[in-house]
This record gives structure tokens, C-alpha cells and sequence, in this order.
């Protein structure tokens, strides 16, 4: 819906898709009560007042929400009693996301995210039609690359598709699945020895056990299915079984590549390849400011495939040559072995990790700072180690560990490096 100043309104149904879930959740705990006959019917009119007050309040939030394009800015004006009209300039957008919850495809609708640079945070319109979502994206990718906003899609190719069956054995050999697996045989253990203490011991970890369990669906949901595709504009990510996403990264918005080989994937050959965009993202619901950034491009994938994608990422990047001196081992005897880091004009990239094994790539026309630490420990052992921070929150590449003396002609050298980079 739009008005003749160009204003347009998120879908009718949107109210039902933003309550739905605390509806359900809702029920969920109150409805075993009444079945019971536990509750009066002054408890029955509360609870139903309490669901027509949060239907109630995703209704006002739907009415008082406008949005428009104004030349190169996406306008969003949402508030009651304390209004606010944002302003999202679309040259600073990182990405582009369409997610569908499970009620949201029931309806038809899609979530519509845009993740800004700097502290622009991100723009979210919940919720949309399919139809419009996927118009509406692409004339924002064409507005953000400089090109005229009726430029059509272009169409993609796709690189990488994760089997099904690769992404539910990965999960079994993660980490939450370990501990989930653990406290299931310390219960069944106690129960079969007739410990009093299991029933203290469920108890306990009922959370962590609920957690874990939520983890791993995350995981699979992200992984399932999951596609890699190359398109003008940059790279498409799809995945999702119940909740589908489809994520776009603008070509030069990368700031920093991750690829991650934890030691019970090792012996098939499999890793994860993720990526660090600028910019924040509010959950589903909008609670939680800092969640995660992007999804790995690739959940579970064959070194080859990661060969491949990294050859789209970080084309003809160095090689980690160089290591720290031996003296180093003193103070990380575990991951010694793995450091090592290199550099050119264009990339960082150094290595690290205990039991896992951890590559870091950052562009340098993306370096933010770049500086030198030195703890008590490396200075007994003329160490340091060199940092190199990016608009990005969760990983860059770092060169631990170097000689002290030799720290310093790095720290200099890359700031050079990165001023032409970045000039360039």
C-alpha cells in the first residue's frame, strides 16, 4: 500500500506474524492449565487480555510504520508517542537479506534486512510479499552499486550446494552435539545406578540441554540446503528449512575472511568458511542488538569448495610464510606450531588454533587500525604481536607472536600498505 507522497506500508498481515510466536509460546504454557481445570475464569479473562494486548500492540506498530525512497536514501518513520524518521543512505549498505519464518511463509511474507557500514546498524521492513521483497531488493542492490534503480536482477550462478546429509553429520561432530551427548549419558548413568542425585542433575541441566538443542537447530536450519551463488552485484547465500534467508554481499563490503578446520571434520576433509561484514543486526524479534553478523558463506563444505569460493573473496592472496621465532613456543606451546602470517599489497592473512585450525584473511583497503601489543610474558621473551582491527566485530588477522624488534618494522610497513591501499 503507498499514498501519493510516495509512502508505503508494510503488509496488513504483519501484526499476525510479529505476535505469532509469542502467541504461540503464549499457549503453550497457559492452555495445559486451563485443560486441567486448574484456573478460574477471572485467570482466563487476564491470560486472554494479555494475548489481545500483545496482538493490540503489533497492531499500532503496523500503523504507525511508513517507509519510502528518497534519491539514494531508504526512509523508515516508525514511532507512537515518541516519533522517528531514519534515513538509511543506500552507498553504505553491506548486505541485503530476504528471511522467511515459518509463519511468515504460511502468510505469504518476507523480512526485508539491510545492514549498514559504521554505526548505521540495520534497516529491517517486516514484513513484506514475496514478490515485492525480491523487486524491492534488487532496485536497493541497484541503487547501492550507482546503477539505475530499474536495473533487473541479474542472474546468478551457482557455485556450492551443501548436501543435506554432510550438513547432519557435521552437527554430530560439533560441539554442542558433544556436550549434549555427555550430560545424556551421566543422566542415563545415575538413573541406572539408582542415584538419588540424577533428579538434581536433570534439573541442573535442563537449560544447558535446552540450549544446546537450540543451538544445533540453528545450525541445521542455516545449513540446510545451503547455496552459494555468484551474481554481478556479489555473492547470494540461501539456506533454511523452516525459516529460509537469502543473504546478498556487495562486492568490496568483505571485511575479513575466516576459514575454520575443527579437528573432528579434519579426517573428511571438511571446513567453514565464514565472512565479516560492517554493521549490526537485531534478531528476529528485535530484542538483542549484537547478534550474529553473517551466517558462514559455506556451513560445511570439501576444501576444494572453499579453495573456490576463496578464490571470489580474496583473489591470488598471500601465503602465510613466515613464523614466529622458536622462543614463542614457551608461551603458546599448543598452537606454536600452527602460527604463522604473511602480507602483500592487497591482503593479511596469518594462522592459529589449538585443536582446530584457523585462517584469517582481511583486505587491507578495509584495515581500520592496526596496532602492537606485548604482554608481560612476551616481553620476558622479546615478543609481540601485531593487530589488525576492521569495521568488522568478529575476527581480523593478527601476526602473533613476532619478534619484538621485528614487530615494529611490521607495524610500520602495514600502515604504509594500507594507506595506499586504501588511496588507491
Amino acid at each position: 500500500m503507498s499514498d501519493a507522497a510516495g509512502w508505503h506500508r508494510l503488509h496488513p498481515l504483519s501484526p499476525a506474524v510479529r505476535a505469532g510466536r509469542l502467541l504461540v509460546a503464549f499457549a503453550i504454557v497457559v492452555l495445559p492449565t486451563f485443560l486441567g481445570g486448574t484456573r478460574s475464569g477471572w485467570d482466563a479473562g487476564i491470560h486472554v487480555l494479555a494475548a489481545a494486548l500483545l496482538v493490540g500492540l503489533a497492531a499500532v506498530s503496523w500503523l504507525v510504520t511508513r517507509w519510502r525512497i528518497e534519491d539514494d536514501d531508504l526512509r523508515i518513520e516508525t514511532g507512537l508517542i515518541r516519533r522517528s524518521s531514519l534515513r538509511y543512505p543506500l552507498s553504505q549498505v553491506q548486505a541485503i537479506d530476504t528471511v522467511r519464518p515459518g509463519l511468515a511463509r504460511i502468510f505469504g511474507l518476507a523480512e526485508l534486512r539491510l545492514r549498514m557500514g559504521g554505526t548505521g546498524g540495520s534497516a529491517r521492513l517486516a514484513y513484506l510479499p514475496v514478490k515485492q521483497a525480491d523487486t524491492l531488493r534488487a532496485r536497493l542492490l541497484a541503487l547501492a552499486m550507482g546503477a539505475h534503480e530499474d536495473t533487473p536482477e541479474a542472474k546468478e550462478e551457482v557455485l556450492v550446494t551443501v548436501p543435506v546429509g554432510r550438513a547432519v553429520a557435521s552437527l554430530v561432530l560439533s560441539a554442542p552435539a558433544l556436550v549434549l551427548v555427555a550430560y545424556v549419558v551421566t543422566l542415563a548413568t545415575a538413573a541406572a545406578l539408582g542415584a538419588g542425585a540424577w533428579r538434581a542433575i536433570a534439573a541442573y541441566a535442563a537449560p544447558i540441554l535446552i540450549g544446546d538443542g537450540a543451538a544445533l537447530w540453528r545450525r541445521f536450519n542455516r545449513a540446510y540446503r545451503a547455496t552459494v551463488a555468484e551474481a554481478p552485484e556479489g555473492i547470494r547465500v540461501r539456506a533454511g528449512l523452516v525459516e529460509t534467508s537469502a543473504e546478498t554481499i556487495p562486492r568490496g563490503r568483505v571485511q575479513a575472511v575466516r576459514l575454520l578446520e575443527p579437528l573432528l571434520w579434519r579426517p573428511f576433509g571438511w571446513c567453514r568458511l565464514d565472512v565479516d561484514v560492517a554493521g549490526r543486526v537485531r534478531d528476529r524479534g528485535g530484542e538483542h542488538r549484537n547478534e550474529r553478523q553473517l551466517r558462514a558463506v559455506l556451513p560445511v563444505g570439501s576444501r576444494e569448495e572453499a579453495r573456490q569460493l576463496l578464490e571470489l573473496l580474496v583473489p591470488s592472496a598471500p601465503v602465510p610464510e613466515r613464523r614466529p621465532p622458536r622462543r614463542a613456543s614457551l608461551k603458546s606451546p599448543l598452537r606454536y606450531r600452527r602460527l604463522s602470517f604473511g602480507y602483500d599489497s592487497a591482503y593479511i592473512v596469518s594462522t592459529t588454533g589449538r585443536l582446530a585450525r584457523v585462517k584469517d584473511w582481511v583486505p587491507l583497503t578495509k584495515v581500520q587500525s592496526i596496532r602492537r601489543a606485548e604482554g608481560p610474558v612476551q616481553r620476558r621473551l622479546g615478543l609481540a604481536t601485531v593487530l589488525i582491527d576492521t569495521a568488522g566485530k568478529r575476527f581480523g588477522a593478527a601476526l602473533r607472536d613476532v619478534d619484538g624488534s621485528e614487530s615494529f618494522d611490521d607495524l610500520e610497513r602495514l600502515t604504509d600498505l594500507a594507506r595506499i591501499a586504501r588511496c588507491a
